[in-house]
Order: C-alpha cells, then sequence, then structure tokens
C-alpha cells in the first residue's frame, strides 16, 4: 500500500487539514479532467479513474485511490507513466518474481510499439498489472488477486500475439501504415513522455526494478533521433538540504552510468539536480516520502 505519512500533506489538488480528508481530492480532479494525449494515455486515464474510484469508494483504500488517480492525472496530461515498480510494493518473497517476470513481459511489449499498435489493450494491460500487484501486497482478498492477475495475463498474452517477440516482423508486414499511423497522432514524441527511476531511503543504486526501466529508456533512446536525454535526481524532503542535493546528483549520474552502459552515448545525457526541491508528493519538511525519491528522465 502506498501509505500517506500521519502528517498533513497540501499538494495542488489535494487537501488534508488535521489529516481528514476534504472534498477535493485527486481522484475527484481525475473525475472532471478532460484527458488529452495519446490513445494510449488517454485509455490508461480511462483504467486509472475506474480504479481510484474503485479504492476509494469500495475498498476505502484512501491512500492507493490517491496513489492511482496521481497517475491518472499524470496520463490525462499525456505523460506517459511506467507500470508500477515491485521494489516500491512489500511483497512477499514468493510474490516478487512472479511480479517482476510479468512486469517484464508488459514493458518488453510496451517498448516493441504496443502503445502505438493497441493503445486500448495496452493500457488495459497496464492498469490490471498495477492492480495485481496492489492487491497482491495486501494478500488477502483472493478474488480480486485473481481477478486482476487472469485480466493481465489475458491482456498481454494478447498483446504478444499482436506484436511479436520482436519488431522486426510488425515492420515488414506494414511497413507504409505503421509509419502512417503513427506520425499523425505525435501523441509519443519524445517531449512527451517521461521515465521515473525510483530509490530507496538515503541510496543512489539503481533495484531492479529500476534496471527494467533503464532497459526501456535505452531502447527508447536507440530507436529514435534524440537531440538530448535530460536526466535530472530528486530526493523527498528528509535530511539537509545540502546533502539532498548531492544525493539527488548521485541518483542522477547512476541513471547516466546505467544508460551509457546500454549504449546510449555520453554525448546526448545531461545531468541535474533538484535536491528536495521539486516534490512529487508535496509534504512538509523532512517527510520520508518514496515517490519523490527518483531521477526523471525526458527527452528532446
Amino acid at each position: 500500500m502506498k501509505f500517506l505519512s500521519n502528517v498533513c500533506m497540501v499538494g495542488v489538488m489535494l487537501s488534508l487539514t488535521a489529516c481528514t480528508f476534504k472534498k477535493h481530492t485527486e481522484v475527484e480532479a481525475l473525475n472532471e479532467i478532460q484527458a488529452v494525449g495519446s490513445p494510449f494515455t488517454q485509455h490508461l486515464t480511462d483504467e486509472y479513474r475506474e480504479f481510484a474510484n474503485y479504492e476509494l469508494n469500495t475498498e476505502y483504500d484512501y491512500p492507493d485511490a490517491i496513489h492511482f488517480a496521481r497517475k491518472g492525472l499524470a496520463t490525462a496530461s499525456g505523460k506517459v507513466v511506467m507500470p508500477e515498480p515491485i521494489v516500491d510494493w512489500n511483497l512477499n518473497v514468493e510474490h516478487q518474481q512472479e511480479l517482476a517476470t510479468a512486469r517484464g513481459r508488459l514493458v518488453k511489449v510496451l517498448d516493441l510499439g504496443a502503445r502505438s499498435v493497441a493503445p486500448r489493450e495496452a493500457a488495459h494491460a497496464q492498469a490490471k498489472f498495477d492492480c495485481w500487484v496492489e492487491q497482491q501486497e495486501e494478500n488477502w482478498q483472493d478474488d480480486d488477486i485473481a481477478s486482476c492477475k487472469s485480466e493481465f495475463l489475458a491482456a498481454i498474452d494478447a498483446l504478444e500475439a499482436l506484436i511479436g517477440p520482436a519488431p522486426e516482423p510488425v515492420v515488414e508486414a506494414m511497413p507504409p501504415i505503421a509509419m502512417e499511423e503513427e506520425a499523425p497522432a505525435e501523441q509519443l514524441q519524445p517531449k512527451d513522455a517521461m521515465y521515473l527511476v525510483f530509490f530507496d531511503f538515503d541510496e543512489s543504486t539503481v533495484e531492479a526494478a529500476g534496471q527494467s526501466v533503464l532497459d526501456a529508456i535505452a531502447n527508447e533512446v536507440t530507436s529514435r533521433n534524440l537531440n538530448l536525454v535530460r536526466v535530472l535526481g530528486h530526493t523527498d524532503s528528509s535530511g539537509p538540504n545540502a546533502y539532498n542535493e548531492k544525493l539527488a546528483l548521485k541518483r542522477a549520474n547512476a541513471v547516466r552510468d546505467g544508460l551509457i552502459a546500454r549504449g546510449v552515448d555520453a554525448g546526448l545525457i545531461k545531468v541535474d539536480a533538484r535536491g528536495e526541491l521539486d516534490l512529487l508528493v508535496k509534504t512538509i519538511d523532512n517527510i520520508r516520502e518514496p515517490a519523490n525519491r527518483r531521477v526523471e528522465v525526458t527527452f528532446n
């Protein structure tokens, strides 16, 4: 579960006073927003809207409802968000490998073009994977776990059958159509994409889930004619500002090194760090918030 701190947090669309929920929450904002961007991000917004409302109104799971509403708000603005990192969830060891394998399958088909070729199906697969992770962490509602898992497996099987094991068959089968369909949409332009690599508290090592994100980033960079790869490090608000600036830079450099190791031209990469200045989840000072311990990768 994505736990909210037991202190009050103030955000743009969420206001907690005396640690109670006010009317205008992220879920309500997501219900009202009109999604823009690619067909994939629009469909994914619908998926996260449905899931966030289910968590809020049926499960009464406020932290997870808010977490997935935030992902929905990001996709509604046209940003590409990744499937849930396994390391961010308190999973039993026996479930970690199964979910890591499933996530690897999902990231692979997304990287091979599923977002463009089958945007609705790709969005459904990502949302059901995230649902499976969330339910598996709770690990007590067997029917919900089975439902999310089975829907994900059906979706990923269909996507793999459609996309194929490698990009070459798709290109050979219909090169003119693939180019014409992707160009008009223009919603997956490099400037619209953002990848997030998350870190453990006070750490700058890219863990297993982050490594899969680096794989996806490297594939994206090598498949496009990019001028710039921006790597921006962040921390949460715990600790002194000066320390966090250095830690954020270490995280950014760790991502940079990982991309270079995967064949990305070092000359394309620009590294910077913001420390605790740009919190993804707004908190008061000295709060450990996992979502803020991240590196953002964007393109130009």
